[in-house]
């Protein structure tokens, strides 16, 4: 007799199971992320920030994290538009408006809505900064840092040289030289734009929303759903991934609107 099941990749459970994965290999890199981006708040006219994006667009493991990123948020974004529309079919009539809060939280039944704003956040994103960076028309700066006493000289520019050949650091006599793009300012200047720095902070509402239930979801997902533990993993879901990053990001568009 021949079997009917699925394999288990293209089955509701391996779709869930893989989503489940890209989700909370999408949240480790969040954290990363902020922590870079913490760099934002250093007062030192973007040399560390600006070193930093250097080395994350460079460094050849980086890279490849990278390119397992994008991925991820492919994967994650057409196995949960795949899952949504099959449910959809599977139920044709929607449940009562008025009982929804009974079974579930807002969240949780518009987890859709919510991703999809974040993929627009994304896109917006990836072409405001690192499309810029790689491509457009990002700035120029040069650091000049007396190492003896620190002091810092900066040579800036709205345009990159017409000799400009890529980022460099160097020290000659006493003196550290890094010449680089200047993404600090390209970040500055996006968000003396209102609009952006509102749709920011509303990205970062929604990412806050779906990762509360999110983050949950796919440790019970995988199985982590004993009492021992859910306590806890709840808890790091809301206050570290639903609360705390959500909030530092919206921070730094802030941060830069009212400086």
């Amino acid at each position: 007799m021949s079997s009917k099941s699925k394999p288990l990749l293209t089955s509701s459970l391996g779709k869930k199971l893989i989503m489940s994965l890209t989700g909370l290999f999408l949240c480790s890199f969040l954290v990363v992320h902020l922590i870079g981006n913490l760099q934002l708040f250093k007062n030192d006219e973007g040399y560390a920030f600006n070193n930093y994006a250097y080395f994350m667009t460079h460094f050849a493991p980086i890279k490849v994290v990278s390119y397992l990123l994008y991925a991820s948020v492919i994967i994650h974004a057409i196995y949960a538009l795949t899952l949504t529309l099959k449910n959809k079919s599977a139920r044709p009539v929607s449940y009562n408006q008025g009982s929804g809060n009974v079974n579930s939280k807002w969240n949780s039944r518009n987890m859709g809505i919510l991703g999809t704003v974040i993929l627009v956040f994304l896109a917006t994103h990836m072409q405001n900064f690192w499309f810029q960076y790689k491509f457009g028309t990002t700035p120029y700066v040069e650091y000049n840092t007396e190492l003896a006493t620190g002091n810092r000289e900066i040579i800036a520019s709205d345009v990159l040289p017409s000799n400009y050949d890529g980022y460099k650091t160097f020290v000659n006599n006493g003196i550290e030289t890094v010449q680089t793009k200047d993404l600090y300012k390209q970040v500055a200047y996006t968000f003396q734009n209102p609009f952006i720095v509102l749709f920011y902070v509303i990205a970062m509402a929604a990412l806050a929303f779906h990762l509360i239930h999110g983050f949950q979801s796919a440790f019970q997902t995988l199985g982590f759903n004993h009492r021992r533990y859910i306590g806890f993993i709840k808890g790091l879901g809301i206050w570290v991934f639903g609360i705390l990053i959500p909030l530092a990001f919206a921070a730094m568009p802030l941060y830069f609107y009212f400086k």
